[in-house]
């Protein structure tokens, strides 16, 4: 396992090989440099959909400040908790919008659904982040991207990506 975040992702490989990163400013380049891959990608029939998962204080928000950023987004990316739903714009030919949820404070899937989500993942021209997503596993499409986040220390984080 490289110290180092690498240039290019396996964006998609099935065994989803772990990343170290040892501080925040590396947690968020992972962050960009997947975001720039995705940008590369043919929009699927619905959302691009990544779904993380961690503990509390395990980088999610961090990854998705650098993620934000390879999609050129310059507003401050803060986690949406009493919001649950943030949209940004992308100004990207293939992509418009980016959504970033973060279901902290969901209890059921009912509740996110209440809140239009699944007309979200509906558009192919979105690209959606969902902080916790494991909360609303059942209702995330099977072909979520799943990141997961592993506390190593203070400033050390083992991060999978996998589809």
């Amino acid at each position: 396992m490289d110290s180092n975040p690498p240039t290019t992702l396996p964006l998609l490989s099935e065994e989803g090989a772990p990343y170290l990163t040892v501080n925040p400013s590396q947690t968020r380049k992972l962050g960009e440099i997947l975001a720039k891959e995705i940008l590369k990608t043919k929009p699927r029939k619905d959302a691009f959909l990544l779904g993380l998962e961690g503990d509390l204080g395990g980088g999610k928000t961090t990854f998705l400040q650098g993620f934000a950023k390879g999609l050129g987004i310059k507003q401050k990316i803060l986690s949406p908790t009493f919001l649950i739903i943030k949209k940004f714009s992308i100004f990207n030919f293939k992509f418009s919008n980016f959504y970033h949820i973060d279901c902290y404070r969901i209890e059921k899937p009912k509740e996110i659904l209440d809140l239009g989500f699944k007309e979200i993942i509906s558009i192919p021209q979105n690209i959606v982040a969902v902080e916790w997503a494991d909360r609303i596993r059942k209702i995330m499409s099977k072909n979520t991207i799943w990141i997961t986040f592993q506390f190593i220390n203070k400033n050390k984080r083992k991060i999978a990506i996998k589809k």
